[in-house]
């Protein structure tokens, strides 16, 4: 018979593997990439169960008497930007908040961001443009397609939400400048993956997590579908889901 552990069980695990306690603070940006592959995607701030990289950071925030960027860790804070540097998608499908995801977690992803670009393809003349530019920063967008920053955001945010859209930030010394790149799902993951899909995304999510509400769940992500908590490798604790 399977043990299902329970939820005291379940909270000492998360809290290990997830590093919510001081004693398992990231001390270095390959530990931060270690913590990224072992658990397969990392949200920025905490805004759920799933796990969060400058929660492991345990850093003193960088203005504290600052709401919004001020709460962030003061040294660490570029990490999050960092590990997109070195290769690890960065994407908004965490409803339009940017997650960092493992190489097995962006297969899984691979079919809904396929399916979500042939969707919104044929309505939007920034994908197509994308397609025969290639990958391109904001202000030559704005310039090849004629639209302002706003109009450019407009277009561009919905298309991130679900995965057909991905953004790289670029940092330019020369003059010192911030802009970001922009390019569809198919040209940052050229080979579609087999397998993969919604539920398959969503196990991972728990597993990332440990534990979580199970109401959250419908949350995470830009898509949902209620067969998912049918699904036979989820299990049901005290309003909370887990694995086998």
């Amino acid at each position: 018979m399977t043990h299902v552990a329970s939820m005291e069980e379940l909270r000492k695990r998360r809290a290990y593997e997830c590093r919510l306690t001081p004693d398992r603070a990231l001390d270095s940006l390959d530990e931060a990439e270690a913590f990224l592959l072992d658990r397969g995607l990392l949200t920025r701030t905490a805004d759920c169960a799933l796990p969060s990289l400058f929660v492991a950071c345990h850093e003193e925030p960088y203005a504290p008497e600052s709401p919004g960027f001020g709460q962030w860790p003061r040294t660490k804070f570029p990490w999050f930007g960092e590990l997109g540097a070195r290769g690890y998608l960065t994407i908004g499908v965490h409803r339009g908040k940017n997650v960092l995801v493992s190489p097995e977690t962006a297969r899984l992803l691979d079919p809904i961001c396929r399916a979500e670009l042939e969707r919104a393809e044929k309505d939007s003349p920034l994908l197509r443009h994308l397609a025969d530019a290639g990958p391109s920063e904001l202000g030559d967008l704005q310039l090849e397609l004629g639209l302002s920053p706003k109009e450019l955001k407009r277009l561009r945010a919905p298309l991130e939400r679900c995965g057909a859209l991905v953004s790289r930030s670029i940092v330019y010394e020369d003059p010192h400048r911030h802009t970001s790149e922009l390019s569809r799902w198919d040209q940052v993951v050229r080979e579609a993956a087999g397998g993969g899909g919604l539920a398959d995304v969503i196990v991972a999510g728990v597993r990332a997590a440990v534990v979580a509400p199970e109401q959250e769940l419908r949350r995470w992500f830009s898509w949902w579908d209620d067969a998912i908590l049918e699904d036979e490798r989820l299990v049901q604790v005290d309003g909370h889901v887990t694995l086998f």
